[in-house]
């Protein structure tokens, strides 16, 4: 089995000794209550539940998987206790509207407890992860009787939720979608289709599965523009808002899958199912990355939450595993060989995993701070920059932490030797979990090609105003402290690169649209190490005034990796940045039937 312990230290010291999420988060609006006390008392109870309830059930959940029979989902043995205790103990609404069953409590915490989650039982938490994102839909964009009429159920965990967008003849071009949506004469709609990799579209946990199901109308425009978005519940609800009948929805199949294997990934069949339209006919679009942009941030998380498992498990395998000597001489020599954590090879796969956490982390809550912020500041340019540092930042938190966390589960992988190839010990799940991030709600290809083909050039570039301006005033001030200059001066050239990558892709991509799709996902990269290499020079600002009093040896170990990384992994950017001046030719010279 794989070590896991929440890493509340780590947590707390982000939130309260570099972010400052008592002075941003707890003094906004409405999260009074959420004061440190509050949130460390939640943290420490997310982190039993997670180590010792989520935890035990990971590896046996993956090796039966989900089963399949006569149109029946069966979750894996535990499962469904498991969820029950989930939800009665609150988790499911952790961070959602009061006015309907939740507590309230900040995004901020919900994002710890996604990662504290995943990094327990990734498969498990994708079917509260699917219903909270299908309410957060429905608070911003559903009427007040379909708000009467689901959330309170599907916040307790009663009910849960599903988004259904992908078909099998298209994924992401969802202006190509069949689903039909016919009026029934009667203020509902008839819906007709087929959707495919649907997560937890069909299930044991919950009473009924409320879907969220992009369809079009009869007079839909072409293209993404004819969208609209319907709730079509599994079971009908009746007035008394008890349930009714079975609705015409089914799961034809599930899937065979690489990982997530307790996590049921369904094919929906809905056959003149009753549906309800949400908002506005064809506006299914923008309603439906409400759900989408949260998703993208959440799959974010997962690669996170694998990578800390992943670095927890091989860390405590390499002070055990006994193999060779140390090449300046014999360490242990009252033992047979030494532990592999004196090899060079080893502590620099290591120190790759923790230093790309600890600064995925870092980012990850800074931009958590943000959605707050942007939802409940009460000065409207306060919650307008938080918003568009959100926005900015979900394409690469998406892409970036799932390319890291496919990379450090591996190296865990690499650490463990043979064993880690083996199930026993756990490290082959983490991978096999880990890869699907990458693909799904949106290939991280996609992500590369949102970020240089809108995020750029939205609002005559005002998102991007929202990171180079700060980290520019950053690198400032801290060219004027000879304590920061190891840390400063590298940050100061990546983003010097950055800026100007920014400009020749703006440049090159007005002429060539081409060209900022081959610089896309180097772009994308440039700019995470970059991002990265701000926070952890923060990081070591932080600690390095803290030395003095560090009896643990925190803050000396934050100060180590911190120079790790800007020695050691930092100098990828300058590949990232050569690779998008290379420009689209090596790319696009060749001809297509040459490969």
């Amino acid at each position: 089995m794989v070590s896991y312990k929440a890493p509340l230290d780590d947590i707390r010291y982000l939130l309260y000794d570099l972010l400052d999420y008592e002075g941003r988060v707890a003094a906004l609006p409405g999260c009074e209550e959420a004061s440190r006390e509050l949130v460390d008392a939640v943290l420490e109870e997310g982190a039993k539940f997670c180590e010792n309830e989520l935890l035990p059930l990971n590896r046996p959940g993956d090796e039966e998987g989900c089963t399949f029979e006569n149109g029946v989902v069966r979750t894996p043995a535990g499962f469904k206790d498991l969820y029950e205790a989930f939800c009665e103990a609150g988790w499911n609404g952790l961070s959602l509207s009061p006015d309907h069953g939740g507590q309230g409590l900040p995004k901020t915490l919900q994002f710890v407890m996604t990662e504290l989650i995943c990094s327990s039982n990734i498969s498990f938490g994708m079917y509260p992860g699917l219903t909270h994102g299908a309410c957060n839909a429905l608070e911003l964009h559903g009427s007040d009787d379909q708000k009467r009429t689901f959330l309170p159920n599907m916040i307790h965990g009663r009910w849960s939720g599903t988004m259904c967008l992908t078909e099998p003849h298209c994924g992401t071009d969802l202006g190509l979608i069949r689903t039909k949506a016919e009026p029934d004469g009667k203020g509902a709609y008839k819906i007709t289709g087929t959707k495919i990799f649907i997560s937890a579209g069909e299930h044991d946990l919950s009473e009924n599965i409320i879907h969220l199901v992009l369809a079009k109308l009869p007079d839909a425009p072409e293209g993404s523009k004819g969208i609209s978005l319907f709730i079509v519940p599994k079971f009908l609800v009746k007035g008394d808002g008890s349930l009714g009948a079975r609705n015409g929805v089914a799961c034809g199949s599930i899937e065979h899958k690489m990982g997530i294997k307790a996590s049921s990934t369904c094919v929906m069949n809905f056959d003149e199912a009753e549906g309800y339209l949400v908002g506005a006919p064809h506006s299914g679009m923008a309603k439906m990355f409400t759900m989408m942009n949260v998703a993208r941030l959440d799959v974010g998380i997962q690669g996170l939450g694998l990578a800390e498992t992943a670095y927890q498990s091989a860390a405590a395998y390499a002070k055990e595993r006994l193999q060779g000597r140390a090449l300046s001489g014999p360490q242990h020599p009252d033992k047979p060989a030494d532990p592999i954590i004196v090899h060079p090879d080893v502590r620099k796969n290591l120190l790759t995993m923790r230093a790309l956490n600890e600064g995925a982390r870092a980012l990850a809550l800074w931009a958590a701070i943000a959605v707050d912020v942007s939802e409940k500041h009460p000065d409207s340019a306060a919650r307008q920059e938080a918003d568009d540092l959100v926005a900015l930042m979900t394409p690469i938190i998406k892409a970036f932490f799932t390319d890291a966390g496919f990379e450090v589960t591996n190296l865990g992988m690499q650490v463990f030797g043979g064993h880690g190839y083996i199930r026993e010990h756990g490290m082959e799940q983490l991978v096999r979990d880990a890869r699907i991030a990458q693909i799904y709600e949106g290939a991280n290809g996609i992500q590369a090609l949102d970020l240089v083909g809108r995020k750029l050039g939205q609002n005559m570039g005002r998102l991007l105003r929202r990171f180079f301006h700060p980290v520019q005033a950053y690198v400032e001030s801290g060219m004027e402290k000879p304590e920061l200059a190891e840390f400063v001066a590298p940050l100061a050239k990546s983003l010097s690169r950055l800026q100007q990558a920014t400009l020749w892709i703006g440049q090159q991509g007005l002429k060539d649209p081409e060209e900022a799709g081959a610089a896309a996902t180097d772009y994308l990269n440039l700019f995470a190490y970059t991002a990265l290499a701000y926070l952890w020079t923060r990081m070591a600002e932080t600690s390095l005034a803290k030395l003095d009093d560090d009896p643990t040896g925190f803050h000396a170990a934050k100060v180590a990796t911190a120079r790790f990384f800007f020695q050691r992994l930092l100098p990828r950017s300058s590949g990232h940045f050569a690779a998008i001046m290379a420009g689209k030719a090596p790319l696009m010279e060749m001809k297509e039937a040459a490969f």
